[in-house]
């Protein structure tokens, strides 16, 4: 096919996933063409679809139906290698297509092969029997009928996550297969909240039709098929939309789903809106039409700049983050049998809970009295009960997890630790003196580890003895949650703790990133950058409300003042003060921030908790001000200091790389994979040049507009 020839020049090296194809015998002398996606790797390599992959299954697919009309074949079914369907378009590929033509190829590459599965003569089924992502998921909803495995995992649509939409079908086909409300949920609500559905899940929604156990899964599909063919089933779709879903309920859905989006993510994410405008438009479309509307909008936005930013941020946590730059030899970690936490309150027994969970080691915690002891204990196995009710773990996990938990009073119970962690106050004295306690009864290869958000690792080892054991742990809000942990490099930390604490971050399922020992590591500097000059912009007399709008365009998940609410006022100052202490010809300290903490809030709310605005007390504060700063201004300072901050901090080493700044962004601060963090769009809107002349990437990465 020449009109593919662009992408066949771009995929000479690609992993291809073949389509492979053999007979099964059926009753009544009937014969199942059954292809297996396979891409001859272990199960390290998921099976992707490249432009060869697709070439060929489209070519495999034209030869079955030529067997079809032969009378050969009764039936055409499809699976995957074992635990894999597909997991999706190649994205090295699809992040090498130059221009919106190539682009547009691949849509239609994709619709014309996933959908010849659909124009066959002969009924089609797909047997997910693992991970299907994206374009894998698209093979199974291109068919009449698709059967899942009851234990996959992994099934979703992430498209629009990735500066996409599904266009090889997705789009046009799951609404009008599980409805407006489900399709919404998987198409944008899922990605964006970086949620899969799970084997189950599939099946209530309708988009298998089958479900069955993993023993014998392939044979029970075969067999399900069987009776399909016979007529011995009948398959009915409770969630399909009818006549009456279309003509009331469809455009209100989308409609509440786009005003929800512009709430929580803002309009500057292009993808999530562009797959609002096909669900809505496939609600009166027919095939065809529905499908070439999915090869504008994919070939719009995989020729765009959010996409690229996309892919760089793909890279960045499915490759960078498991490869963390400086990381000592892992075989130079000590093991960790047991775990201390020094702290009993809502961090400490989050920490103590994470720990036993994963490490599923003794957890020992501390606090002043029994009394607040007994309190985290409790705490830490009412959240193993709570998992017990949700069946995340089984009831004799849920025993075994409780009695690895204990509390005491006495340090000397800490004396077979091989790894501390405090959670206490935010004070350098506290933090020194908790650590010179329970080092007397430790032994002197335990690692000890803080959990400061901005002060000196250094200054709070000060009074070891063994101040190489230390090392910066720093969580993110929630524990549970939040995937990264930024592991502080003291002067004095030795490379045994260092590899353990990299280790241990592994086994907690964290993505590490080291950092050496300055003020508020990566991510609070740089949000205390913006925080700053947010309470800057406001002490100097600029609105509140121009203040959010002049951040609008960096596409972060909350305004400055909504991140210093959920962080906490009296937070949010002590990290300005800290900064400003460090840096204070550019950092700003805010005396209207200690006084907002005061009050308590920024934002006036309803009796739900809904923001109504800007509190008048707040107003009120920092009046007063007499050199306001339009939005543009006030956005241009902003990316200007950014670019400014890190390029300072790359030039003093706090991290190897502008990547591993991007990195912890994403993983610690949400920002979106549109943006690719911050460098990219640093270089994209010239503050990288204004302010230091060069850029951040060499060639700059398009990123997000």
């Amino acid at each position: 096919m020449a009109q593919f020839d662009d992408l066949r020049a771009l995929s000479q090296d690609e992993v291809v996933t073949h389509s492979l194809v053999r007979d099964v015998p059926l009753s009544g002398g009937k014969t199942l063409a059954l292809i297996t996606l396979d891409n001859g790797r272990d199960h390290t390599r998921p099976s992707t679809l490249g432009p060869l992959t697709l070439l060929e299954f489209g070519e495999t697919l034209a030869a079955l139906k030529d067997r079809a009309a032969e009378g050969e074949i009764a039936a055409v079914a499809v699976t995957g290698k074992p635990f894999v369907l597909a997991a999706g378009a190649d994205l090295s590929k699809v992040g090498d297509i130059p221009d919106r033509a190539t682009a547009k190829h691949l849509a239609q590459l994709g619709h014309q092969a996933l959908g010849a599965l659909g124009d066959l003569g002969v009924p089609s089924f797909v047997f997910i029997n693992g991970l299907a992502l994206g374009g894998g998921l698209e093979i199974g909803l291109n068919a009449d009928y698709r059967t899942v495995d009851r234990s996959v995992a992994g099934i979703a649509l992430p498209e629009v996550s990735l500066g996409m939409i599904p266009g090889w079908g997705g789009a046009w086909l799951l609404p009008n297969l599980i409805g407006i409300e489900n399709a919404l949920k998987v198409i944008v609500e899922n990605p964006l909240k970086n949620r899969m559905l799970k084997g189950q899940d599939a099946f209530d929604l309708g988009i298998a039709d089958a479900i069955f156990d993993s023993v014998n899964f392939l044979e029970d599909s075969i067999a399900w098929a069987d009776d399909v063919l016979s007529g011995e089933i009948k398959v009915k779709r409770p969630n399909e939309p009818g006549k009456i879903e279309r003509a009331v309920k469809w455009d209100v859905a989308v409609g509440i789903a786009r005003k929800s989006l512009e709430s929580k993510i803002g309009t500057v994410a292009k993808s999530p809106y562009a797959a609002l405008d096909l669900i809505k438009a496939a609600k009166n479309t027919d095939k065809a039409t529905g499908f070439a509307a999915e090869d504008e909008a994919l070939a719009n936005l995989v020729s765009g700049d959010q996409f690229q930013a996309s892919i760089y941020a793909f890279n960045l946590v499915q490759k960078r983050a498991k490869r963390p730059a400086g990381a000592p030899d892992k075989a130079l970690a000590r093991p960790v049998t047991k775990v201390g936490v020094i702290g009993a309150g809502l961090m400490a027994s989050q920490f103590a809970l994470l720990f036993v969970r994963r490490l599923k080691v003794p957890v020992i915690i501390t606090d002043l009295d029994q009394a607040r002891v007994d309190k985290g204990v409790e705490y830490i196995h009412n959240e193993i009960d709570t998992l017990l009710g949700k069946k995340r773990i089984s009831p004799d996990e849920a025993n075994r997890l409780k009695a690895l938990v204990t509390g005491t009073t006495d340090k000397a119970e800490f004396a077979d630790c091989d790894w501390v962690i405090e959670a206490v106050f935010e004070e350098l004295e506290v933090k020194q003196q908790v650590f010179a306690d329970v080092e007397k009864y430790i032994s002197e290869t335990a690692v000890l580890a803080t959990n400061t958000s901005s002060l000196s690792v250094e200054q709070i080892g000060a009074k070891l003895d063994h101040p190489e054991r230390l090392v910066g742990f720093h969580f993110f809000n929630p524990v549970a949650v939040m995937p990264l942990v930024e592991v502080v490099k003291a002067p004095s930390t030795d490379v045994a703790t260092l590899s353990t604490a990299m280790v241990t971050a592994a086994g907690l399922y964290k993505n590490a990133v080291i950092t050496t020992d300055t003020p508020g590591f990566v991510v609070n500097r740089i949000l205390a950058k913006v925080l700053g000059e947010a309470m800057h912009a406001v002490d100097t007399g600029t609105p509140f409300e121009v203040v959010e709008e002049s951040t609008k365009p960096f596409g972060l998940p909350m305004t400055p003042f909504q991140l210093l609410e959920l962080v906490g006022l009296k937070v949010g100052a002590h990290v300005l003060d800290t900064h400003h202490a460090a840096f204070p010809d550019r950092f700003f300290e805010s005396q209207n921030l200690h006084k907002l903490a005061e009050l308590g809030h920024i934002f006036e709310r309803d009796s739900k908790g809904k923001v109504k605005g800007i509190d008048k007390k707040a107003r009120d504060i920092v009046a007063g001000g007499t050199t306001p700063m339009t939005a543009v201004e006030l956005q241009t300072r902003i990316e200007d200091g950014l670019a400014d901050e890190i390029h300072r901090m790359l030039e003093s080493n706090v991290v190897a790389a502008p990547e591993d700044i991007d990195l912890c962004l994403i993983l610690g601060a949400r920002y979106p994979f549109q943006m690719g963090g911050a460098t990219p769009y640093l270089d994209r809107v010239g503050a990288s040049e204004r302010v230091f002349g060069d850029t951040f990437h060499h060639p700059p990465i398009r990123g997000a507009e």
